[in-house]
């Protein structure tokens, strides 16, 4: 199997999907669920009426990157489908402070009870896709792909990923199911009960168990470990926590023994230091930052009008 230099595992499209929808609705489902139980809104009961009609924008508070903005709608469906909602901007549009995200009107009660659930969603997808962004910004000019990992919130996966992808990332596997990649403790288990504990025989083994169908990725932490996964000549090489100057190294070991194979940085890498890791020469960019340590971006509901 041969893979281009901006070879990935699975990108996910922007605007949404059903993909995106079925994934979306789940979590919306449980989202209301968790706050109204079988009560429903006690202060919405107490002070507003089933007439009080409302409109609402949400606004954009800060710099960033929009995504997930069709939630809106899915969650208002959801909640009272009496709410219109009209979109001012797509997913992986810039949004400056005062923009203008999402127009919506409707019963005020369902406004506010739908309110911090559609700004939990958003704020947290735009935090995703705009610290995406910072980091593709950082590598423009090089040869370097930015791609997200697995260190998502458990059940928000797809959520997380597509925010990466507005923010003009590349996704890598989307889970255990659909991309191979041979981490330390797979080798660690295997070879204890092999003849032949090479990275290279490892790799060929999970070839052959594939039938070719996926590219196969293997960890690599020294030097050592990567000439012997390249004489299997895999798709891509994982360089675990190398440092730039140890990069550079396995860069020209690759182009002698494997000039088709992919490296990938992954382990620890910052804004501050992903330049450096960049222009070694790198193709591929794991962060697991983008998903895991994102601040939410700063949304808020500005009052329209009531009547």
């Amino acid at each position: 199997m041969t893979l281009s230099r901006k070879a990935r595992f699975l990108t996910v499209t922007v605007p949404f999907n059903d993909i995106q929808k079925n994934a979306a609705g789940i979590l919306i489902k449980l989202a209301l669920e968790e706050d109204l139980q079988q009560t429903g809104d006690l202060t919405c009961q107490a002070l507003i009426t089933q007439t009080d009609q409302a409109e609402i924008q949400i606004v954009a508070r800060q710099h960033g990157i929009l995504a997930g903005s069709p939630i809106t709608s899915l969650i208002f469906s959801e909640l009272d489908p009496s709410v219109d909602c009209t979109h001012h901007l797509s997913d992986g549009d810039t949004l400056e402070p005062g923009s203008i995200v999402t127009t919506c009107a409707g019963p005020l009660a369902s406004i506010l009870i739908g309110e911090r659930t559609v700004l939990n969603f958003l704020t947290h997808l735009c935090g995703v896709a705009s610290l995406t962004a910072r980091y593709v910004k950082a590598v423009a000019g090089t040869s370097a792909t930015i791609l997200d990992t697995r260190k998502t919130l458990p059940g928000w996966r797809v959520l997380e990923k597509y925010a990466v992808a507005a923010g003009g990332g590349t996704n890598h596997r989307m889970g255990l199911y659909d991309g191979v990649l041979i981490k330390d403790n797979h080798l660690a288990g295997w070879a204890s009960r092999t003849s032949q504990p090479t990275i290279a025989a490892a790799i060929q083994q999970t070839r052959e168990s594939v039938d070719g169908q996926k590219p196969i990725e293997v960890e690599v932490d020294t030097l050592d470990q990567l000439a012997d996964a390249l004489q299997a000549k895999p798709e891509i090489v994982l360089l675990d926590n190398m440092s730039p100057e140890i990069m550079i190294q396995a860069i020209e070991l690759r182009n002698v023994n494997s000039p088709a194979t992919l490296l990938e940085a992954s382990g620890g890498i910052t804004l501050e230091s992903i330049q450096s890791v960049a222009e070694t020469g790198v193709e591929r960019i794991s962060v697991g930052a983008l998903t895991h340590s994102a601040i939410s971006l700063d949304l808020g509901f500005d009052w329209k009008r009531r009547t």
